[in-house]
């Protein structure tokens, strides 16, 4: 089997991290692999199946002899260093929203949308994590017809803004515990017994930036530009994994609940999880560390006879970021499309 030379742009980082668990987890084929981060983070050392390997501080070298390059650094990073890693011959997978909008640009989720790479395309941008939640739970409903009009509420855990928020969720439970005053530092306000607007700008339509990409991304994924989205996020007091309730409306009368059901258990990627007798549904505690995205509390929406709810749980640093990421690189491979 041929081997590649990997990459991790942000190692030290949240996502970084779970990159490397997934690549050592799902045995990509990796012939060597180079970790780099910011010069802060340089000497730092993590380990990789067995190894002890040194973090670099990125530099217009670093991905010279490189065939795949991971991005998790945001944004600017990614328009600094993926140009760079293009022009020494790397195929890039990106975790930022620097160009998942760009009309050329494939935004793929590969159980989804898969037929829009292409073996001449050197760089894949991985989606915003609750766009891709989102799209999972969506694509199996597409069969039963037209989608009206989605509405959507999210809510996303403190990982969600990082390691040091989630850091900050703990320090405020054992801030409580000793009678000690709540002090935010990371977030705007007191997480814990807490929830709060996702802490993202607001646009001039009041919607803020987490909502607006959750809209934009998954018209462009389900290719539906038109599609009419209304999303709510909002920051809840969990550690890890976003939830979501759905809200689906048709242009014709809803499916039932047993057709729901049986088209979530055959699509790849996702697992039911609809007790009714238990009442037991999708819960961050469920999804935490899994690949699959959750959904249950499946029902028909008597407000609306076209429409159906239901809720969902992902792990938004497997999925929703580092997952989607090695799937795309597991694909590109499959397809001949890393060379």
């Amino acid at each position: 089997m041929t081997q590649y030379r990997i990459a991790i742009l942000s190692a030290t980082g949240a996502v970084g991290s779970e990159l490397l668990r997934l690549l050592d987890e799902r045995e990509f084929p990796v012939a060597a692999i180079r970790l780099l981060a910011s010069p802060r983070s340089q000497g730092k050392a993590l380990t990789f199946r067995g190894d002890h390997m040194p973090v670099m501080a990125v530099q217009e070298s670093s991905f010279e002899g490189v065939d795949l390059a991971f991005f998790s650094a945001g944004a600017e990073a990614a328009r600094k260093w993926s140009p760079v890693a293009q022009e020494a011959g790397a195929t890039v997978i990106d975790n930022s929203s620097a160009f998942r909008m760009e009309p050329n640009v494939p935004l793929i989720i590969p159980e989804i949308n898969w037929h829009k790479a292409r073996k001449e395309t050197k760089y894949y941008p991985v989606g915003n994590c609750t766009g891709i939640i989102l799209a999972m739970t969506l694509a199996p409903l597409r069969k039963f017809g037209h989608f009206r009009r989605i509405v959507v509420s999210t809510y996303q855990s403190a990982s969600g803004a990082g390691a040091r928020a989630v850091h900050e969720l703990e320090e405020q439970a054992r801030a409580f515990a000793r009678g000690d005053e709540l002090k935010p530092n990371v977030l705007p306000y007191p997480i814990l017994f807490n929830l709060f607007s996702h802490n993202s700008p607001i646009n001039d339509a009041g919607y803020n930036e987490e909502e607006w990409k959750v809209i934009h991304e998954v018209r462009k994924v389900l290719e539906q530009p038109e599609l009419p989205i209304e999303v709510t996020c909002v920051r809840v007091p969990v550690q890890r994994a976003h939830s979501m309730s759905v809200n689906v409306e048709f242009d014709s009368p809803a499916p039932s609940v047993e057709a729901i059901r049986e088209a979530v258990e055959a699509f790849p990627g996702l697992k039911l999880v609809d007790d009714r007798a238990a009442n037991r549904f999708p819960m961050p505690m469920l999804a935490a560390g899994r690949d699959p995205v959750l959904v249950g509390r499946i029902r028909k929406d008597v407000s609306n006879p076209n429409a159906i709810s239901l809720f969902a749980c992902g792990d938004q640093l497997r999925k929703g970021a580092a997952l989607n990421a090695i799937q795309i690189a597991e694909k590109l491979v499959e397809s001949g499309y890393l060379t």
